[in-house]
């Protein structure tokens, strides 16, 4: 036990040391400033923009921001449909695997092109190579919207009074060239030195130590795990996602594509100190972060590792912990770690069954989820937190008599309802969805039959983790639920687009309305937000409003599930 606790440490120490100094070239990828990889990449960047006809340094407003982010991303979302939908007779198709229907094929495209990548397919069987490839296009795309818009939003921030605010294609390119290209480079390398096949062959046939001849799945995973990993993307290549021995082989892959989850979004917390000079305040936000998450991590190592008294009572020993539906070359707690890890980012990747964690990690792995704001995804976990950071600082005002200022712009009523209506969608979504669910199922268990493998207690924890998921972007599932059907496909499909774009447009919208604003110097009577106060004043907003919103859901699955175990 204590070697697999050491790991956890080694893991997350690993990614500390690692943030710190990405952070910094993170911020001055954003602020234009000279780094090492300039020579490689500025004349593909400047061939680019030549071929778009685009003008890399026009200024734009918050707008015309928001506008360039829309219309890239629904010219993919098209393409992905497309695509899908006439695998069965593209080339790069070697094993035979046919085409999406029209509703899985919607399902899958806003999934992936809203940074989600729920998948109600079988990855090696459901898709084509050239499926794949195309996907993993998407999983650069949908990283990069994030990481841009989230420069918007630094740019907003660090902006004294000014309605320009740099420019989306470029923030966007120089996202996928300059950060996620080299890192998925470097981490796709030692995957295919450890195992993990690069390879456009198809099916490979193989003698089992029995004797038997088995057709194995291969391909070009290698490079879709990578960058999988690190734009917080998560869709696997494989069925069984990151469990697969060919998506993760070992210890040390495991150690690789863990530490890959919190990279990104760790750093852009240090980017953003690096860019606005506020150092103080980024370590306060990291600070508040790693609370929350330490919160959810502890009690879901200690449940997995001390096991499922159910299965104690059967007289089966658990010295290795809950080893249900895990990877006997990870363990109870390095599985933990990744859900954890997993579901406090917008990543969703896995390696072990979601659906036979114990019930209490189960409802942390949801809370992360829930909350989505605890280092989240890639620029998008940065803006989720950004409005919680308004809330707090309107709430404090109030509290001690100060006028609401966030670095050095008055917080006024319309900032404020745009807060609150981005701090209550979250929750309406994933409520609406998985109570349309239940009085689907209630009504009729015969016809629904199908959907749920575990009714009970656990069905509607695996209905609510389907709807959680899908609103946090995050794509993980409880997977004893029979998704592959027209309703949770369209249902999640139109979730995903809601909880994507709306709480990007939200946080864009208050920076660009603050940045437009005059700019009052901090005084004696300025609320100070780069305290400790202030991060514990942050904290309560986040666990109040997680509470108040899903406290009765949690209570009707896991929690109920949990006591009727123990």
């Amino acid at each position: 036990m204590y070697t697999e606790i050491l790991g956890l440490v080694l893991m997350y120490g690993l990614v500390i040391l690692s943030a710190i100094p990405l952070g910094r070239y993170i911020g001055k990828v954003f602020s234009y400033e000279s780094t090492w990889l300039d020579r490689i990449f500025d004349p593909l960047d400047r061939l680019i923009f030549r071929l778009s006809g685009i003008d890399a340094k026009k200024e734009m407003t918050w707008q015309q921001h928001l506008v360039a982010m829309l219309v890239v991303n629904c010219c993919w979302l098209v393409l992905a449909f497309i695509v899908l939908t006439n695998m069965g007779w593209l080339p790069l198709n070697p094993d035979g695997n046919p085409s999406m229907s029209g509703d899985l094929a919607f399902n899958t495209a806003v999934s992936f092109v809203t940074n989600t990548n729920l998948q109600h397919y079988s990855g090696e069987t459901g898709l084509s190579y050239l499926g794949q490839l195309t996907l993993m296009l998407w999983q650069f795309i949908s990283a990069a919207t994030g990481i841009a818009i989230c420069a918007v939003v630094f740019v907003a921030m660090k902006e004294k009074t000014s309605d320009k605010l740099g420019n989306f294609y470029s923030f966007f390119v120089r996202s996928a060239t300059r950060i996620l290209l080299p890192l998925a480079f470097i981490v796709a390398v030692l995957l295919v030195f450890n195992g993990v096949p690069m390879t456009f062959e198809g099916k490979a046939e193989m003698i089992t130590l029995q004797g038997d001849s088995v057709q194995v799945s291969r391909g070009p995973a290698a490079a879709f795990v990578a960058i999988k990993q690190l734009g917080t993307n998560g869709g696997g290549f494989f069925g069984v996602n990151s469990a697969h021995p060919f998506e993760n082989p070992n210890y040390f892959t495991n150690i690789v594509e863990t530490c890959c989850i919190f990279l990104i979004p760790i750093a852009m917390i240090f980017a953003f100190g690096y860019v606005l000079k506020r150092r103080k305040l980024a370590w306060i936000i990291f600070g508040v972060m790693t609370l929350g998450f330490l919160l959810l991590l502890i009690p879901s190592v200690i449940s997995e590792i001390n096991g499922n008294p159910a299965i104690s009572q059967m007289g089966i020993g658990q010295q290795s912990g809950s080893m249900e539906g895990k990877e006997v070359r990870f363990g109870a707690a390095a599985s933990a770690y990744w859900a954890i890890n997993t579901t406090c980012t917008s990543n969703g990747s896995v390696n072990a069954m979601h659906d036979s964690m114990t019930p209490l990690t189960g409802m942390f792995a949801l809370l992360g989820m829930m909350v989505n704001s605890f280092y989240g995804g890639v620029g998008v976990g940065f803006l989720n937190f950004y409005i919680f950071i308004i809330l707090a600082v309107f709430i404090s005002g109030l509290m001690v008599g100060r006028t609401p200022e966030f670095l050095g712009k008055k917080i006024e009523a319309g900032e404020m309802k745009i807060a609150m209506i981005i701090a209550l969608l979250h929750p309406l979504l994933i409520l609406a969805g998985t109570a349309l669910s239940s009085y689907l199922y209630a009504g009729n268990p015969t016809l629904y039959a199908g959907w749920l493998a575990n009714p009970g207690y656990h069905g509607f924890s695996e209905m609510l983790y389907e709807f959680t998921s899908a609103s946090a972007n995050n794509g993980s599932g409880f997977e004893g639920l029979g998704d592959n059907t027209p309703f949770w496909n369209i249902a999640c499909g139109l979730v995903m687009l809601f909880a994507r774009y709306l709480p990007i447009i939200g946080p864009v919208a208050i920076a660009g309305h603050l940045a437009s604003k005059k700019y009052i110097p901090e005084g004696a009577g300025t609320l100070q937000t780069d305290t400790p106060t202030f991060g514990v004043m942050v904290f309560a907003v986040i666990a109040i409003v997680a509470a108040l919103a899903f406290f009765p859901a949690l209570t009707l699955g896991p929690l109920a599930e949990y006591f009727s175990i123990y």
